[in-house]
């Protein structure tokens, strides 16, 4: 699953990516609210998590306009004002629940386990592109109804394919969605999972989803790319 992280404090958002990334979730990071805001309106999200204090704009404000933009992705907002009348304005905005600061990274994790159990995520708990069909909440994939066992990686990458269908996506592209910005770029575990991801995949199946675009990278998809 994906999760936008809009916070300015350098040091929490590492530990927040990395412990997200422990339970399963890709982060992309956003430190002011004009950049959430961009990475909101061009990504599709599970999740948002939103600091409240920004250096450029309110949470608060920041809130109400993907709101009133028509974004409705679960947002748990953060923040160190911790007052029942805090509390209420960040509610208010239109933040599915809030947390202070600071907080047990157990709670943070089920309370977004609990926004992804209703509401909005309920329309996308699952998944779905050809005969594939991916599960969020249980980590869960089939094909042609027949479940495909994957392991964490594998898994990532199938989502992060099945969210950009039709599209070519640079290895670049990949790695700083799937992995973090510690990837070694001159690497080739990219390839050797997307390789097995395929092998699990499109084995056995007449129509490939999974193919190599020379020079660029890869592409999702039951056509393939132009030729």
């Amino acid at each position: 699953m994906q999760v936008l992280i809009v916070e300015d404090n350098l040091k929490m958002t590492e530990l927040l990516r990395r412990g997200l990334a422990e339970h399963g979730y890709s982060a992309d990071i956003a430190t002011t609210a004009s950049e959430g805001e961009d990475a909101a309106y061009a990504n599709t999200y599970d999740a948002i998590v939103l600091d409240r204090m920004l250096p450029d704009k309110d949470g608060l404000d920041l809130c109400r306009e993907l709101r009133r933009r028509g974004i409705k992705v679960p947002i748990l907002m953060l923040s160190g004002l911790a007052s029942v009348e805090d509390r209420v304005a960040g509610l208010n905005a239109g933040a599915d629940d809030y947390l202070a600061k600071p907080f047990a990274f157990d709670e943070l994790i089920a309370r977004i386990r609990a926004l992804l159990r209703r509401g909005e995520a309920g329309e996308t708990s699952k998944l779905t592109y050809a005969d594939v069909e991916l599960d969020l909440l249980k980590r869960a994939v089939s094909r042609a109804g027949q479940p495909v066992r994957l392991r964490n990686k594998e898994y990532e990458l199938l989502e992060f394919f099945m969210r950009r269908p039709d599209c070519v996506l640079a290895r670049t592209t990949i790695a700083e969605h799937v992995w973090d910005s510690n990837h070694d770029f001159s690497s080739n575990v990219i390839d050797v999972n997307v390789g097995a991801l395929r092998r699990k995949l499109d084995r056995g199946f007449e129509k490939p989803l999974i193919h190599t675009v020379i020079g660029v990278g890869y592409m999702f998809s039951s056509e393939g790319p132009a030729q």
